[in-house]
């Protein structure tokens, strides 16, 4: 299972475990079980403070590891074979149930342990998801740190039937107690805020006690990140406030145009961002969304659970989300076969009929990796032309069960009541409607800037993107925007990271002359 470079650097992490540790294997005689089972031994043989434990009779899921201090009952389980992007949700469990401490905020552990409801989780991820580990070691902790937790995560390509019996469309989908909890990426504040009645009114309290800033910024993305680095510099006293630090980096997998970095991906990029701005004094506020600004005294940001933060000046970053095609029945069938994530989801449609709309790099790149794993992938592009780099069309056009048709409208989502069963568009050309056959539909036509908060404001364009001068200046005084938020004709990261710079500089020059 494990090759001798990843078995030596796991070695090397596994000197961390303090206390004994078990790994208990459920096995039912399928060749997954018996890789499982490979894999723990192969663990259990790299320290000594792991005994392996064998069970042949499983009550529960199979193939499934257990992880917990030795003599204690499993809270940490994993019902699949935790590798791909779950493997270091895999190393973390055995660190942490060995007595390694986390790294997470100190708060926020003290709050997991506080924890008094009975809470067992059930994660359905996918091994490509890349924000499935974010939820899957959030909950890990949460069960490390409080007897009252359970959590286990579940492979969804490995467990069809409980997929299918949920009706399971979109990953990851966390259950609760039985019910469903959430979808999507969520992070240890979120959960945390989301099952500890009274944590939001705790928190709006402790930061509205929070002195003025010079600075504040609005968003945690690469412009917002890339503006805090640039004040924080300058000796000013310096806060973010972003509802999800990394944006929608976070989401993107492959990253190859960061000039200097041949080849990274959106969470890695994301974790040095942030230890980048940590290594300064910087006041980092996460899940918090902004929902007002007003210039009084100082300029004023209301958050959404109250709270009110002050500050000299404001840097505005954030971001764009996926565009929606607002069409009928997209809504309704929302994680029920529409989709935005192929990396996160597409694996749910194995040998489906799937479809992408847009054919810019992100729909060409979707369409191209759907196509290992869908039985076909149709490409609808509103345009005569496609818009992707013509390295990524001519990989398109070879792939044998890819169909790309150009001057299509898409008008509707249909389905049964209960999931995707196709979708309607329209030939720009002829007016001819036509009807595809699909499971899934995944929507790469761009972004929507995230600035409705703004409306009543700041000036905006007709598309809701804030104006901005040369310097990075809004129509209200004191007031700074970047990224993809704003009138920048490209939304790339490095382009977000250069005018995020441009506006601390610029507001820094305001602080200066004001």
């Amino acid at each position: 299972m494990l090759d001798s470079n990843l078995k030596q650097q796991l070695d090397t992490y596994l000197q961390n475990i303090i206390n004994p540790i078990e790994i208990t294997v459920s096995i039912n005689g399928s060749k997954k079980a018996e890789e499982l089972l490979n894999l723990a031994r192969e663990i259990s043989e790299l320290n000594d403070k792991i005994d392996l434990i064998v069970d042949e009779n499983p009550q529960g899921r199979a193939p499934q590891m257990a992880i917990a201090p030795k003599g204690e009952t499993p809270r940490v389980r994993f019902a699949g074979i935790p590798m791909g992007h779950e493997f270091t949700s895999l190393v973390l469990a055995l660190l942490q149930a060995g007595g390694h401490p986390s790294k997470a905020e100190p708060e926020l552990l003290e709050q997991a342990k506080g924890l008094t409801s009975t809470l067992n989780f059930e994660i359905y991820i996918s091994l490509t998801c890349q924000n499935c580990p974010e939820v899957v070691q959030a909950m890990n902790l949460m069960a490390v740190l409080n007897p009252n937790v359970t959590t286990t995560m579940i492979d969804g390509a490995l467990f069809q039937d409980e997929v299918n019996e949920r009706e399971i469309m979109a990953v990851p989908s966390v259950y609760l107690n039985g019910e469903l909890f959430g979808q999507g990426r969520m992070s240890l504040a979120e959960i945390l805020n989301k099952v500890d009645t009274g944590a939001s009114e705790k928190q709006a309290a402790a930061l509205a006690e929070k002195a003025p800033y010079d600075m504040l910024v609005v968003g945690g993305g690469p412009a917002g990140a890339s503006a805090a680095i640039y004040s924080a510099r300058k000796g000013i006293r310096t806060g973010v406030v972003a509802e999800r630090f990394g944006g929608q980096v976070s989401d993107t997998m492959a990253i190859e145009n960061f000039i200097s970095v041949k080849e990274t991906e959106g969470p890695k990029l994301v974790a040095n961002l942030e230890q980048h701005v940590l290594d300064y004094d910087v006041d980092l506020i996460k899940t918090q969304k902004a929902v007002r600004i007003e210039k009084k005294d100082f300029i004023e940001v209301e958050l959404e659970n109250g709270a009110v933060l002050k500050s000299k000046t404001i840097v505005l970053a954030t971001g764009a989300r996926w565009r929606e095609m607002n069409v009928p029945g997209e809504q309704e069938y929302r994680n029920k076969g529409v989709a935005y994530c192929p990396h996160c989801d597409g694996p749910l449609f194995k040998g489906k009929n799937t479809a992408v709309i847009g054919g810019g790099n992100s729909g060409i790149e979707a369409a191209i990796d759907l196509a290992g794993i869908t039985k076909h992938v149709t490409v609808l592009e509103f345009s005569d032309t496609l818009r992707a780099d013509d390295v990524l069309v001519k990989k398109a056009e070879s792939l044998p069960n890819v169909t790309i048709i150009k001057n299509a409208m898409t008008t509707e989502v249909l389905g049964d009541g209960q999931r995707v069963i196709g979708l309607k568009y329209t030939d720009r050309r002829t007016d001819e409607s036509h009807l595809v056959d699909v499971a899934g539909i995944f929507v790469q036509i761009g972004l929507v800037p995230n600035s409705e908060f703004l409306r009543d404001t700041l000036e905006l364009t007709n598309r809701g993107e804030i104006l901005v001068n040369a310097h990075g200046e809004t129509s209200m005084p004191g007031v700074f925007a970047a990224g993809d938020v704003t009138t920048s004709p490209y939304k790339q990261i490095i382009i977000s990271m250069g005018s995020g710079a441009t506006a601390a500089l610029g507001a820094f020059d305001y602080l200066i002359r004001n």
